[in-house]
């Protein structure tokens, strides 16, 4: 039996502030379904789930809990972006070959998630 991802939370110290990030980031919108939980429906399916070898993304140390990456249209604007709302660029971007270019930020909350743009066909 194969199971489907249900269900995503991002953990913020101040929703605001990272609501305002991943809406100006990834063009997201949320609802407020109750004081301080902020809902997104998704209409289309995740594209990969893998298993890897844990890495370093953050300089305190190795990589916890789940990994997620987003596709943009532009890396550069998504990464110009996430600076001007308070986030950081945790890695330089990189290209993939066969890929695209990658880039992993942090959300103000702390969160880690990358940025990719796809390359055409791939």
């Amino acid at each position: 039996m194969s199971s489907s991802i249900s269900h995503v939370a991002i953990n913020a110290e101040d929703p605001k502030v990272t609501l305002a990030f991943y809406e100006g980031v990834f063009g997201w919108r949320f609802k407020e379904a109750y004081p301080g939980f902020f809902r997104m429906e998704v209409e289309h399916a995740v594209q990969a789930i893998a298993v890897q070898q844990r890495r370093d993304l953050l300089p305190d140390g190795p990589t916890t809990g789940l990994e997620v990456t987003i596709a943009v249209p532009d890396l550069k604007v998504a990464v110009d972006a996430a600076i001007a709302l308070g986030g950081e660029m945790l890695v330089e971007p990189t290209v993939i070959p066969g890929v695209g270019e990658l880039a992993w930020l942090r959300d103000p909350s702390g969160n880690v998630v990358g940025a990719m743009a796809y390359a055409i066909g791939a």
